[in-house]
């Protein structure tokens, strides 16, 4: 019935405003507006150097805030109308049930792409994005679990919507992948895949392993902003390109010929690869794009560490983890930023992972302590 469908359809709009609610009150919003209204409106206001930022900043933040009361005041207008025509003989307000249901399909529309955009505000986040997995400590076993994250983040893909080309990949010896990397295009995709970062862990049964022993994994996942060409200046004497064979699906064309591309940007030593395209062009294009988004990300990391000693790269270890995934002896995902975890892993390693990406982006992240890890060998 269409009364059903549309209290369905208010449930789920009720968990994106419990987000927006929350997001919205710890964030300051009206007292932001508040300030900046005074700085704008101040007399001296027109000498300030940032005037036109901050007038349009204030401008940004005041239809942030007329938004939000829009979604709230959208959400209990159809909430009393549903109340209300719930109390009637459905078969004779047919016409205003549709109505009705148009608008709360809308107002999901809304709050969605609302949820989306205070949640992701940081510079880039609106970015494609490339994700590189690497496995880590564990041989066969990590190869096969890098092969399992990769199988995630492609499911993920095609759950939201997003175009995922794999650009490059190392087979792993036996069995799974050394490394891969992904080129994922959307709007807002490096917003949304930037909380994977970081080292991720597997405990299960081996299915290479004849005494069926328990075993721990570890892969590594980087996820980088695709950036302007202009962003970070290469000098094309710094770079060594090399032409070979691609391997593995393509077609004949892609086997034949030297269409695949790797680039060595030498006083950095990062190293990157394409070969999805058909064309050695096309290669080099997207390579180029990798070593710029690699570039950046270092040059960013050299800035923080900088002014930051603590900061450090983690090691594909224990311990370094920021998420475990457990197989045996029972079955459990924990995000060890966040503390959030949930029951069903065969559901997460399909692509449903956007629990976790929204609980990273809306709770401060803080260090695990030892009481938050899961059973190790």
């Amino acid at each position: 019935m269409l009364l059903d469908e549309i209290k369905e359809l208010l449930k789920e709009v009720h968990t994106h405003l419990t987000v927006i609610i929350d997001f919205v009150g710890n964030s300051k919003l009206e007292q932001t507006v508040a300030e900046l209204t005074a700085l704008v409106e101040a007399e001296d206001s027109w000498q300030r150097k940032d005037s036109v930022e901050l007038a349009k900043e204030l401008q940004n933040k005041k239809q942030y805030l007329h938004d939000y009361h829009d979604l709230l005041r959208g959400y209990k207008s159809i909430s009393d109308l549903t109340v209300l025509l719930a109390e009637e003989d459905e078969s004779t307000i047919q016409d205003d049930l549709k109505q009705l249901l148009a608008d709360t399909r809308e107002l999901l529309r809304n709050s969605k792409k609302f949820k989306l955009y205070i949640l992701l505000q940081d510079k880039n986040d609106e970015a494609n994005c490339f994700v590189e997995i690497n496995s880590g400590a564990g041989g066969t076993e990590s190869q096969d679990w890098a092969e399992m994250l990769t199988r995630m983040y492609v499911r993920f893909a095609e759950r939201e919507g997003f175009k995922a080309s794999i650009l490059d990949v190392q087979s792993g010896e036996g069995a799974g992948i050394k490394s891969v990397s992904l080129y994922l295009q959307r709007k807002y995709a490096y917003g949304l895949l930037k909380p994977e970062s970081g080292v991720h862990r597997l405990v299960r049964i081996s299915p290479f392993d004849a005494n069926k022993r328990r075993h721990t994994s570890f892969a590594s996942i980087t996820v980088y902003p695709e950036i302007s060409d202009a962003s970070v200046a290469i000098n094309a004497d710094d770079l060594k390109i090399d032409t070979y064979r691609a391997g593995g699906a393509g077609g004949q064309h892609v086997n034949k010929t030297e269409s695949a591309v790797r680039i060595t940007h030498i006083p950095s030593g990062i190293v990157v690869q394409c070969q999805n395209e058909r064309s050695q062009l096309q290669n080099k294009a997207t390579a180029m794009k990798m070593l710029a988004a690699q570039l950046a990300e270092k040059q960013e990391f050299e800035r923080k560490e900088a002014h930051d000693k603590s900061v450090e790269r983690k090691k594909i270890e224990w311990g370094s983890q920021i998420r475990s995934y457990v197989l045996h002896p029972y079955k459990m995902v924990k995000d060890h930023r966040t503390g959030f975890e949930v029951f069903n892993p065969d559901e997460v390693l399909d692509g449903n992972i956007m629990d976790f990406i929204e609980t990273f982006l809306t709770k401060p992240a803080g260090g695990h302590t030892a009481d938050d890890l899961v059973l190790d060998d």
